[in-house]
């Protein structure tokens, strides 16, 4: 596990480096090498190899046509489900309890706004380690793809304590059955 100073570090830069690769990314980068070296060197240096056109069309491809790749975390545990609007309230209300208000247009479980909560409230560490399961099927599912972001989730996951049996086995059930669903008027 990374040493407790420098997690703030690396989480604020990996919420960073999971957002959308726009111009902002790309001006951040220097600032994010010299912040977090040496823990995004691979994915900085794939990321630039790419470029930016490229870079963008493989976030899309990955993060928004690949279910297992999703960066909303309650997806992996509820789905599209009425549980899942229950989730994002919790979340909401976590985050109001810390003295944090999202942007309107920002929804609780995306993974760059939770891993800027947990950079800036030490209880943020805390609501990583709960989506534990689906930082780990999220993981899994980009070294399957060979992503270049495989590097920043695996440092995430590096730095968090090591996963759980339970959590190992969460995972395991999530990728084999995907996230739940639910049947509204007879339909599914």
């Amino acid at each position: 596990m990374t040493r407790p100073a420098t997690l703030p570090v690396i989480w604020q830069a990996a919420a960073h480096l999971l957002a959308y690769p726009d111009e902002r990314f790309w001006r951040r980068l220097p600032l994010i090498r010299q912040a977090a070296e040496p823990h995004f060197t691979t994915f900085l240096t794939l990321a630039e190899s790419m470029g930016a056109g490229e870079l963008a069309a493989h976030y899309v491809d990955t993060f928004d046509l690949h279910r297992r790749c999703c960066l909303y975390l309650t997806y992996y545990t509820d789905g599209d489900t009425r549980r899942r609007g229950e989730s994002l309230a919790a979340l909401k209300q976590r985050y109001r309890a810390a003295g944090w208000e999202l942007m309107d247009d920002e929804l609780p479980d995306f993974l760059p706004v939770m891993l800027e909560f947990a950079a800036c409230d030490p209880s943020g560490a805390a609501l990583l380690e709960e989506h534990r399961a689906g930082l780990e099927l999220l993981r899994i599912a980009l070294y399957e793809r060979e992503s270049p972001y495989r590097h920043v989730i695996g440092t995430v996951c590096a730095a968090l304590p090591p996963i759980t049996a339970a959590d190992a086995a969460k995972a395991a059930r999530l990728a084999a059955g995907g996230p739940p669903a639910e049947s509204v008027g007879g339909y599914r």
